[in-house]
């Protein structure tokens, strides 16, 4: 399962990215993200950069909620460099866009309202999501806002799992190890993890980002 360190707290990138980054670039860290909300996509950019020439993959994840901020979200992933895509509700319309890039999308299932994103609907619902999302071209995975739903956390993970044939991303709000190892137990390719780590409450006695960060990786090869 993979670990992907959002540089990034109540759905917005922090403004001290770039040193919270510094903090964890020489880390064993493979995947490194920010949302389009918080930073200017200069700022982004130069970071991607960086980033790049550290050999992590990029990920940007949309969160705004008005169409149009989706849509040039979705462009400036071109220009900021990002590998991955996460988010966003309107595959339909960013998945042309992205067309021949070579970022791989992963848009959110469900009825997703609100920011910080929220998940509504009933498992069933978010699943037929889901499975209509996986069948559009262009789309190479989902971002599941698991912890951010009303519902049965693990039962909505499970039933998503189960019914699509790319990678799962659980993201939003996973704050402990129980939390990570149960998505271990489900199968899903990956989670997100930013809010907690910038509040330090992961079970760790060193509350720096570096050690936050690192606690999760030990966690993980453990």
């Amino acid at each position: 399962m993979e670990f992907i360190f959002m540089l990034t707290k109540d759905d917005a990138t922090v403004a001290h990215a770039r040193e919270a980054y510094e903090e964890v670039r020489s880390l064993d860290l493979s995947y490194v993200g920010f949302k389009d909300i918080g930073l200017p996509v200069e700022e982004l950019t130069t970071l991607a950069k960086q980033m790049h020439a550290d050999g992590k993959t990029v990920m940007l994840e949309v969160v705004s909620e008005r169409p149009e901020d989706e849509l040039r979200s979705a462009r400036a992933a071109l220009e900021i460099g990002a590998d991955w895509l996460l988010g966003g509700t309107r595959a339909t319309q960013v998945a042309p866009l992205l067309a021949g890039s070579g970022i791989v999308y992963c848009p959110f299932p469900g009825t997703v309202v609100g920011h910080p994103s929220k998940l509504r609907g009933s498992i069933e619902e978010i699943v037929a999501s889901a499975r209509d999302l996986a069948a559009i071209p262009g789309v190479g995975g989902l971002d599941l806002l698991a912890y951010r739903h009303d519902g049965d956390v693990e039962a909505l993970v499970e039933a998503v799992a189960g019914a699509v044939d790319v990678p799962l991303i659980t993201a939003g709000s996973i704050q402990t190890p129980e939390q990570i190892r149960a998505m271990e137990r489900l199968g899903v390719w990956g989670f997100t993890i930013g809010g907690a780590v910038f509040d330090a409450q992961l079970p760790t006695d060193d509350p720096s980002v570096r050690g936050q960060v690192a606690y999760v990786l030990d966690l993980l090869a453990a």
